[in-house]
């Protein structure tokens, strides 16, 4: 979780800096567990949920969806959504890779 804030956070300043518009956001949705019997029942459900915030939530066209984290709590099934077009998938990339090479840096102190 703090990975993805620390990503999230590290995101809006880039975007900030940048004149190009990339769209990355994080969606929480949930799935009844009471109604997932098996693999194939937990694949429609995800896929409808998944579809269903593509539809009503994201005013743009994505190119990647992601699962960040899902938790059972009670009879649901609570799910966090990365969803981005392809100059969020570049911003990501870049940033990961800043992240990274600032660790690689902080090891060698």
């Amino acid at each position: 979780m703090k990975t993805l804030l620390a990503t999230l956070f590290g995101l809006a300043l880039v975007t900030a800096a940048s004149p190009a518009a990339a769209y990355v956001v994080a969606i929480p949705t949930s799935i009844s567990a009471k109604s997932v019997d098996d693999d194939t029942d937990l694949t429609a459900a995800l896929r409808s949920a998944i579809d269903d915030v593509l539809s009503h939530a994201v005013a743009f066209s994505p190119t990647f969806v992601t699962v960040q984290t899902a938790r059972l709590v009670g009879d649901r099934v609570y799910i966090l959504l990365l969803i981005g077009d392809a100059d969020g998938e570049e911003t990501i990339k870049t940033m990961m890779k800043s992240s990274s090479d600032a660790e690689d840096e902080n090891e060698l102190k």
